[in-house]
Formats: C-alpha cells, structure tokens, sequence
C-alpha cells in the first residue's frame, strides 16, 4: 500500500507522461474494489481541492464515478463537480453521495451551442486549468437489443443525446472522457451515431477506442455486458478485466449474508432489504419453481407465458454459485425476468439488487422503492467502475505504450458487431461451458 501511496503523490505533483506506471495497474484496482466497500458519502465539498476535475453526465445516481471515489479513499485525487441528470431524484442521489450541488437539467439544452455550455461549466465552477474527465453514459433504451423489432422506426431522441455529449466534450476539451452504453451501441444498426461521435472526438484531437466487456470480469456478481468508449488526447491502453470465468463473484458472495426476508416484509437492520408483497397468485407460481436456479416448470404460471416465445426466464430463479443475469430496474418482479431469489419464495429486494450491482451498502438512494430500483438497474456497476478509473488513472499518469504492449493489450473493436448482440453473448456463454467441460475430463 506504501509503494502504491507513493505512485498517487505522482497526481499531486502532477507528473503526467514521463514514466510508465503499468505495473500498478492491479494493485491499483485491488486498493480501489477494497475502499469501495467501506464507501461512505462525501461531505460537501469535500474533493475541492483535489487536483483532477470529474463532471458526470447522464449521471443516474453515480455508479461511473463510484470507481472514481474508491481511489479518493486511498489518496485525494479526484475533484467531483456534479453529476447532471434530467432526473431529479437521481441528480439528488449523486448530490447526496458525492457532496456537490444538484445538477437537474437537460443535456439538450446545455448543448445547444458554445455560450450554453459556457454558461454551464460556470456554473459548476469548473477551472479550464485543471486536468479534467468527462463521463457521459447517455440513456441505453433507445440502443438495447429488446428494441430490435422497432428499428425501422424514426431515430429515437435518446440517439441524439450521444451527438450532444460529443459537442460538449468538443468544447470542455477534457483530458478524457468515458462513454458507457449496451453492446448494440456498437452493432450495425447503431454504429452511425457511434461514428457520427467517433468522428466528432478525431475532429477535437481525441485517440478514441471502444470495447465490450462482461462486468463479471471487474469482480461484479453479474454477467452484464456493456460497451466502453474511452478517449485521450494520446495513445493508451484500454482496460483489462480482472476475474477469470473460474472466479467470477456469485450471487452467494453478494446476498447470502443477509438475513431471510419473507415477501411483504422488511429486515429489521437494513430498511432497503424489503420484499415486494406479492399477490397470492404469484406466491403459489414462485413455490413451484425449482430451487437454486430453477426455471418456471411448463404448464404453470399465466397462460399467456405459455403463448409467446422469449419468456423462458420468467419466475426463474438465480443460482447461488453463479453471477446474476443482468439486474433491470425490474429486478423486484419476478414475472419480468430471472429475479426470483435462489431459495426463499419472492423476487430480490432493493439491497439484493444493489448487492448484484456491486453498489456498497454505504452508498444512500434517494427516492421510493420504485425510484431506487431504477436507479440501480441503469446504473453502470461500481466495481467495473473501478477497473475504469484504475486504468485511465494509469494511463494518464503513464508514458504512452509500445508498440509491444498496444499488441498485448486489449484491442478495441474496429468494426460493428452483429444487428443482436444478445446472441453474440449466448456464444461466449455457450463456449465458456464447453471449455469447462473439457477441462473437466
């Protein structure tokens, strides 16, 4: 931990480029995914004096800049100026956690032309001199592969918000700025805003790169793919996942240590582990389900089920020793997806979803259940969030790479991947499975 303290004074001197620092790199996640745990608020004001200016944007409740407050909790480094959300319950939730004013408004507006951003940035005290990142994780529905049947439509206007943060990152000039998005942001349908963007950040001087990783490998107990977009004024590296599939967190590690809830109720430690109460139909639906990652079996549970395809997850179960699927804003339903808990008879509370997303039970929701819920579910997972921030922390301390380590490092993706990704995910899930079976015999 000395060695690593000694490497973030590079930070406060501000000793960017002259040496490479790649060798902290896991040391470095390893610090942040033990000091997100202990996360507690930050007073107001708090970071002001720190050296590198963090502005979120699309903020929700602040999962992206969660990796970003895990290091300040091993050395002062990161300022946080607010994060911007047009909603307003989520833009207090960031205020609340992060100790900054409350930013509600719309990206749109703000971007309209050069004197609105302007107008913006002082707003928030942001100082032109201070190295600075820029998050901007835009709204994924109008991207997610659960839309394929309405692609032909006219452009959603969640599309254009990815074009207005490209104007606002032209004109902040950051020293990086972050995109987070669902896989289908890179698929062939979506790759035009992605370019249209893309071309924008080239235009401003920005080396952009883009990858899509599976948040179990930053130690997250949930398969949930995403798309990362990262861009830097100079060459680097992209982040590398952690956790190999043999080690993926479970949802044992993340909820078997809370107390047995029944549905309808609460626990008496914690006002966030309470079931939803369930209508007594859905009780007797949910008790003939298998334990431990059981499916609904067939012939039961609303015949409508049984009338279209592509609800086989319904009323499901989560398995104990594997990661949770991706946890929705739907995740207290269990008629919505495989949100039904391993073994007691209900879907999961609000702790155990925030759990799965690897949110530290310190961290305060604003809101009711159902804002909480949504907050959780669009949230970018905090300890992928870590693996963020520890590698462009890294990166922006850090000398460029070779040539050798570009080759050795993640490679970003060049070209647009399949119209579905969905699908793309079952085949490295399937071959995932059958590489353990072989290793098996």
């Amino acid at each position: 931990m000395k060695r690593l303290q000694d490497f973030l004074r590079s930070v406060t001197s501000m000793d960017f480029g002259s040496n490479d620092y790649r060798n902290y790199r896991s040391a470095l996640f390893a610090a942040s995914e033990e000091a997100l745990s202990s996360f507690e608020p930050i007073k107001m004001g708090a970071s002001k004096s720190n050296p590198i200016q963090v502005l979120d944007f699309f903020s929700g409740a602040g999962g992206t800049s969660l990796g970003f407050a895990a290091i300040n909790r091993i050395s002062p480094v990161f300022r946080f100026l607010g994060g911007c959300d047009i909603n307003s319950i989520s833009a207090a939730s960031y205020s609340k956690n992060y100790g900054t004013p409350l930013i509600n408004k719309d990206i749109l507006k703000i971007s309209r032309s050069s004197e609105s951003i302007q107008s913006f940035l002082e707003s928030i005290n942001f100082d032109p001199k201070l190295p600075t990142i820029l998050i901007g994780c835009a709204p994924c529905q109008g991207f997610s592969s659960h839309r394929k049947t309405r692609w032909d439509e006219e452009d959603d206007n969640r599309n254009n918000l990815v074009i207005a943060f490209s104007r606002i990152v032209s004109e902040v000039n950051p020293d990086v700025f972050i995109m987070e998005n669902v896989p289908e942001f890179l698929s062939n349908k979506y790759w035009k805003y992605f370019s249209k963007a893309r071309a924008a950040f080239f235009d401003a001087g920005y080396t952009v790169k883009q990858h899509i990783y599976n948040a179990a490998e930053f130690g997250v107990p949930q398969e949930r793919f995403r798309s990362i977009i990262i861009g830097m004024k100079k060459e680097f590296l992209l982040p590398a996942g952690i956790y190999a599939p043999d080690s993926y967190r479970t949802v044992r590690d993340a909820i078997a240590s809370l107390s047995p809830v029944e549905a309808g109720k609460a626990s008496a430690e914690d006002w966030m582990h309470k079931a939803v109460a369930h209508k007594a139909s859905t009780l007797e639906v949910i008790r003939q389900v298998p334990h431990d990652g059981g499916k609904l079996p067939e012939g039961i549970g609303p015949e409508c089920l049984t009338r279209v395809k592509g609800f086989s997850d319904v009323y499901g179960r989560l398995r104990w020793d594997k990661p949770s699927i991706t946890i929705t804003h739907y995740a207290r339903n269990p008629a919505s997806g495989r949100f039904t808990h391993p073994v007691q008879d209900r879907g999961l509370t609000a702790r155990e979803a925030a759990r799965l997303q690897s949110f530290p039970d310190g961290f305060l929701f604003e809101g009711k259940f159902d804002d909480i819920y949504r907050q959780i579910g669009e949230a970018v997972p905090p300890l992928l969030s870590c693996g963020i921030a520890s590698s462009i922390l890294i990166e922006l301390l850090s000398c460029e790479p070779t040539e050798a380590q570009l080759s050795a490092g993640i490679q970003t993706v060049d070209l647009p991947v399949s119209n579905s990704y969905s699908s793309v995910i079952a085949g490295i899930k399937s071959t995932r499975r059958l590489k353990n079976a072989v290793n098996l015999c």
